[in-house]
């Protein structure tokens, strides 16, 4: 049962980081080899609304898990 705590808690960092990031304009997380696809095919403004838009995905998939695991929903 504790791995379902650590993957829901994973999303909410890497989403936070991701979200965080596109905020923040971090030049490390848009010039990192991974991100140089999106950057370079959108152009840096884009890639930040991805970037923003991934990481809340991420953080609400995460708590949307952490809410069932509490409670799950009866059928």
């Amino acid at each position: 049962m504790g791995i379902h705590y650590f993957l829901q808690a994973l999303f909410v960092l890497v989403g936070a980081v991701a979200l965080l990031g596109a905020v923040f304009n971090w030049d490390w997380l848009f010039t990192a080899r991974n991100s140089q696809f999106i950057v370079s095919n959108v152009g840096r403004k884009q890639a930040r609304l991805f970037y923003a838009a991934i990481g809340c995905v991420m953080i609400a998939t995460g708590i949307f898990f952490f809410l069932n695991t509490i409670n799950p929903p009866v059928s």
